[in-house]
């Protein structure tokens, strides 16, 4: 999503983003920190997320960054075990109601911007020990340019961490069908399958940004059983761990 800070000239914005995905996000931003609420599904795998990173790095006195922050729920969590995290995103309501739950719950090692990753990447090349980037890449036009700015952001032999959906009839299935149509697990119209990625393509994206693989897990999610957890199985939600080159 490539869009510049408040103060960008409109004319000089690049469009890697959608903004009726945008204004989505913004329409929902109140209910973002609601556990129980339209963005439920984003707290109860948020642990998932935490113990696959910290698998990979210590957390305290990290300098990170949040691509795709939304309201602030992973940039929140890294915050408060130690890290210095900076969030990014473009839906502006959105980025207002995690600034205020930061200030809310006093955590002062947060802070959010309204910018978008390939410009934040222009201005703090190698800059950050951790890049994270989660359920962002499937909601933009172009991922191999967040993927590049995410690559452009971490120091070399840095970590960074991309989370997204597969694509195949499985996760449609269960992605789409079952989790916006039937279960209202997550706003319907939130995905659009087309725009979901194999492994196999985020990891050929990745390569041509000099990231090299090092660990992936499936993310389960079935609340029919209240059961999340870390698997091997990589065919609805995965995550990946690459490392910049040094």
């Amino acid at each position: 999503m490539s869009q510049q800070t408040e103060n960008a000239n409109p004319s000089e914005v690049q469009m890697n983003f959608d903004q009726q995905e945008l204004d989505n996000f913004n329409r929902l931003s109140s209910t973002w920190w609601d556990p129980e609420g339209e963005f439920a599904a984003l707290h109860k795998i948020n642990p998932l997320r935490l113990e696959f990173i910290q698998r990979h790095s210590h957390l305290a006195g990290q300098k990170i960054v949040d691509i795709g922050c939304g309201g602030g729920i992973l940039s929140e969590s890294l915050a408060q075990l130690g890290a210095q995290v900076t969030g990014i995103d473009l839906a502006k309501e959105v980025l207002t109601v995690a600034k205020l739950h930061a200030l809310d719950k006093e955590v002062q090692s947060v802070r959010y911007e309204l910018v978008a990753a390939e410009d934040y990447a222009q201005q703090n090349r190698a800059q950050h020990d951790i890049v994270t980037c989660m359920e962002m890449l499937e909601h933009v036009p172009d991922p191999q340019a967040i993927i590049q700015a995410a690559a452009d952001c971490v120091k070399p032999g840095g970590w960074v961490f991309f989370s997204t959906l597969n694509r195949n009839i499985k996760s449609y299935l269960l992605g789409i069908v079952a989790a916006e149509n039937i279960l209202n697990l997550v706003p319907k119209g939130t995905h659009t399958h087309d725009k979901f990625i194999k492994p196999s393509e985020l990891d050929t994206m990745a390569r041509k940004a000099d990231l090299y693989l090092r660990d992936s897990a499936g993310i389960e999610f079935n609340p029919l059983i209240n059961r999340y957890g870390l698997n091997n199985d990589l065919d609805v939600n995965y995550i990946l761990a690459y490392q910049k080159a040094k």
